[in-house]
């Protein structure tokens, strides 16, 4: 019934529509195209806009080819602010045969509104010496910045014409843009005078006030405006853009609805309304606005500048490196511009091309402030710490009050070396703005890191006074107290973090800490556990639970905490991204191969994915599969040195050295101190035989990166493997000194042992065993170096002693099941298991495991095993040599034959007489 009667009522409003529109068409009155121009312009001599768009429209439907309907609508939606429109009527206009003289000069105005300069110059090249279009072409080559080409218009223009009205305020315009005040305001003053009931001329002053920041001047004279033509779209939006610089955001609002209402779909209104939400921090509303400019104004510039600001402010970098460039192509020279570009290619990581864009704008920009800070920027992202401290200080003697600046400097110092300076600028910049948390934080932090535990604490305290209820500043207070080995003071601290925001994860996370300091990692768990019920998707402790998890050899509860993050939040890529990593890390390669897929095709423009994807399908053997996904990351991101790096991971696995020499020239192009770019050069070169050439890759990151071990590191191993130990030593040597860690010393104590100087080098790491009793990589380093020396019951205290401090470790576990089979301990065999249960994906677990069980009588299973462990690593030796006596004990010696000749082939091989010996068995 409901159906029906809604038709009928349906069916009345249809017929009482036409009767109306009878009754509004004078008694049955036919209309024609022609009667509804007349009616329009009519409209338009009343200033009813809209109600002559109406008729014009009207008459288009009736007659699609009415030149006069055509050219009127143009020059009207001119009036109104539709540019693009207008541009579309006035070119329709042009192909039904109006004469060029009646559509150019409007059709360039309407250009000019979208800023199409060189489209104007170019529809206007034969355009004679009217004076009107001679201002024209003036206006678009001085927005090209042609400034000379314009001035000469715009006197040529003034000569065919006296006292032209655009052609003064062109004139005063270009005063303007030199800086000549004086003149600029005689011609806007000579322009009102002359023309004080001239809309245009009033306009002109108010932009003339605008351009040099006297807003109530400008406010004023475009009131006078409104007085002279109330309907003045323009005046209104103009007037809006003054309110949005003096923060008056509700005067502007109402002076763009008034515009609205007279312009609905004006391009100038839309731009206001989106700098009114970008001022207003509105960035979601702003790109939504900008949008639909951009869809029908795609050329206009404003909107296109305003849209790389937008994408920047959310942090869409590539979106507004997309804009910004448009942007530069057409506009070179335009400084806000360029320095926006430096800041998005900073934040996108690519440091060479930001410094390439940067540094020509250096020489004129000395007083620059902002340009100053981002070049410090630049260079501290560069490493030249020294370069990046230099700009910050010019630019904190500019701004001597800007904290932010003084935080900036601190920076520096610090990366520097030089603490006290930056202890000193922070203290500054705390005192500039103690409502800003950022510098007092840094100062605490590096109070901390220099072991001045008191001072720490009274800066946390001077923090706390100010900010009291900021559950982050009583977090860092806890930080402080742990620090000084305070753990009631501490706890309280965290405690008292989360009872001011119960969903503050790091005082959940230190509290944690805390009771793994205590060696109670239950509790731990609880703390984190417990966080959960109150933030139940919060994706960093389910990766703390993880790590805890790990830690404790719990794979399973590792992968359970993991998928739950991913299913809690199933639209994020983190959790998801995470979790396939997690899985080609434990070997469950197909697992990550479906989660990278699912996701990647949801989100096809994500590269973490695309990267995450090529390795699932590198872990899966799905070379060709890996070449395809990274390749479209390098279409995608052809920037991104990354992206050619994997690339030539993919091709180096494909044995196609020279596609992978090739990406790595193209990564190092593009970012030359990308370390592991430059280490897989060095090694291509070596693997070549062109040590030299490797040798002088890692002096060159010995200069890029003066004050860190990597280079040192690299020229030690080139010239290890040219069997140059002496040579070595003294490059190690140099690679400890910058830093001091276990790996540096293992590899200064396998050179020093190979050049001859092996009591030495066994008392310096017995002192640093000694030093450091909880190093697990250097109790590790000490137990093989015992297995290897047949050691067998110093190796086996050392690994448990590891297993204490890391019951999880693999290595730990897998050779201390070695050792006991050695010593014929009954331990041996659940050991091997366990390290085979946790690392079941390396060739070296699951080998002594298989050669275990063939040794214990269970030659089916270990064999199995040891077929794995060679498919694992075919190039072992050693693994095949087991394989082999496997083969042997089960009876198969044609099999057994055939990996021992592999085996023998081999050269550096410890085993090799037990081989020979077992070849002559067969």
């Amino acid at each position: 019934m409901s159906v029906t009667r809604t038709k009928t009522h349906a069916g009345a409003a249809v017929v009482s529509a036409l009767l109306l529109l009878g009754a509004v068409g004078g008694c049955g009155k036919t209309e024609t195209s022609a009667s509804l121009v007349a009616d329009a312009k009519q409209f338009i001599q009343k200033g009813d806009s809209k109600a002559a768009v109406i008729q014009l429209k009207n008459a288009l439907v009736k007659n699609p080819a009415d030149a006069d309907a055509r050219l009127t609508l143009g020059l009207l939606y001119i009036d109104t602010g539709d540019a693009v429109s207008a541009e579309k009527e006035l070119r329709k206009a042009l192909e039904l045969g109006v004469p060029k003289d009646k559509v150019v000069p409007a059709l360039s105005t309407a250009l000019m509104q979208q800023q199409q300069y060189q489209k104007v110059l170019d529809l206007t090249a034969d355009a004679g010496s009217d004076a009107d279009m001679l201002a024209l072409r003036a206006d678009a080559n001085a927005g090209l910045g042609r400034a000379d080409q314009a001035r000469d218009l715009y006197a040529q223009a003034l000569v065919a014409k006296p006292g032209h009205v655009a052609a003064l305020i062109g004139s005063a315009r270009q005063a303007l843009a030199r800086k000549d005040l004086d003149e600029a305001n005689r011609l806007a003053d000579e322009v009102v005078a002359s023309n004080p009931n001239d809309a245009t001329a009033w306009m002109f002053k108010g932009d003339m006030l605008r351009a040099q920041a006297k807003a109530a001047p400008a406010l004023a004279a475009y009131d006078q405006v409104l007085k002279l033509k109330p309907n003045h779209r323009s005046a209104h939006v103009e007037r809006a853009f003054v309110e949005i610089a003096e923060g008056k955001f509700d005067a502007a609002r109402a002076d763009l609805e008034a515009a609205r209402k007279l312009t609905p779909n004006a391009l100038m209104v839309a731009y206001a309304q989106a700098l009114l939400d970008f001022t207003q921090g509105k960035h979601a509303a702003a790109k939504d606005a900008l949008q639909k400019i951009l869809r029908v104004a795609p050329e206009h510039m404003p909107s296109v500048l305003m849209a790389g600001a937008v994408e920047h402010a959310l942090g869409s970098m590539p979106q507004a490196e997309q804009h910004l460039r448009k942007y530069l192509a057409a506009m070179p020279e335009h400084r806000y511009a360029r320095k926006l570009m430096v800041s998005t290619l900073l934040k996108m990581g690519q440091t060479t091309e930001a410094l390439t864009q940067l540094t020509p704008m250096l020489e004129s920009g000395k007083d620059d402030v902002q340009l100053l800070a981002l070049a410090g920027e630049a260079y501290m992202q560069a490493r030249d710490y020294g370069k990046a401290t230099a700009y910050f200080e010019q630019a904190s003697t500019l701004a001597p009050n800007a904290a932010g600046l003084r935080t900036s400097l601190a920076l520096g110092k610090l990366a520097t070396g030089d603490d006290a300076r930056a202890v000193s600028e922070l203290e500054q910049s705390t005192k500039l703005d103690a409502k800003s948390p950022k510098a007092a934080v840094l100062l605490v932090m590096t109070e901390l890191r220099m072991k001045r535990f008191d001072k720490a604490l009274a800066a946390a305290k001077a923090l706390e006074a100010t900010q009291p209820a900021d559950p982050m500043v009583h977090n860092l207070k806890g930080g402080v107290y742990l620090g000084m080995n305070d753990m009631v003071n501490a706890r309280a601290s965290f405690d008292k973090a989360l009872s001011l925001k119960a969903d503050y994860f790091p005082a959940a996370a230190n509290l944690a800490q805390l009771a793994l300091r205590e060696k109670k990692p239950d509790l731990a768990k609880q703390q984190l556990v417990s966080f959960l019920e109150k933030d139940k998707k919060n994706v960093e402790a389910y990766y703390a639970l993880t790590k805890l998890a790990l830690a404790q050899g719990r794979n399973d509860e590792a992968n359970q905490w993991l998928e739950k993050a991913s299913s809690e939040n199933p639209e994020a890529i983190g959790p998801a991204r995470t979790l396939g990593a997690h899985y080609l890390a434990i070997g469950q390669k197909q697992k990550a191969l479906t989660l990278a897929r699912k996701f990647q095709v949801a989100n096809p423009k994500n590269l973490d994915l695309l990267d995450l994807l090529g390795q699932a399908q590198i872990a899966n053997d799905d070379l060709p599969g890996a070449l395809d996904t990274y390749g479209k990351l390098a279409g995608a991101a052809p920037k991104s040195a990354m992206a050619h790096f994997r690339l030539a991971t993919v091709h180096a696995q494909m044995k196609n050295l020279n596609a992978t020499a090739e990406d790595l020239k193209k990564a190092l192009a593009l970012q030359p101190d990308f370390v592991d770019a430059q280490v897989a050069q060095a090694e291509l070169a070596a693997r070549a035989g062109k040590v030299d050439d490797a040798l002088a890759i890692a002096r060159q990151m010995q200069k890029q990166r003066p004050k860190e071990a990597l280079g040192y590191q690299l020229e030690g191993n080139l010239t290890m493997g040219q069997g140059k130990a002496a040579q070595a030593v003294a490059s190690f040597e140099k690679a400890f000194a910058l830093a001091p860690s276990s790996a540096n010393l293992i590899k200064l104590h396998a050179a020093m042992r190979q050049s001859g100087k092996g009591k030495e080098a066994d008392a310096r790491l017995a002192k640093a065993v000694a030093e450091h009793p909880n190093d697990v990589a250097l109790a590790l380093y000490v137990a093989e170096n015992d297995l290897s020396n047949k050691r067998y019951k110093a190796a086996i205290a050392g690994l448990e002693g590891v297993l204490k401090e890391a019951p999880a470790n693999v290595a730990a576990l897998n050779n201390l099941a070695w050792a006991y089979q050695q010593e014929k301990d009954p331990r041996a065999l659940k050991t091997a298991e366990k390290a085979f249960e946790l690392g079941g994906s390396s060739a070296a677990v699951t080998d002594t495991l298989g050669w275990m069980l063939v040794e214990q009588g269970d030659a089916k299973r270990g064999l199995i095993l040891l077929q794995k462990a060679v498919a694992l690593a075919p190039e072992a030796a050693d693994i095949r040599y087991h394989l082999a006596a496997g083969l042997a004990k089960t009876g198969d010696k044609a099999g057994a034959k055939r990996e021992l000749e592999r085996v023998l082939a081999s050269k550096n091989f410890s085993q090799m007489e037990e081989a020979k010996a077992l070849a002559k068995t067969l």
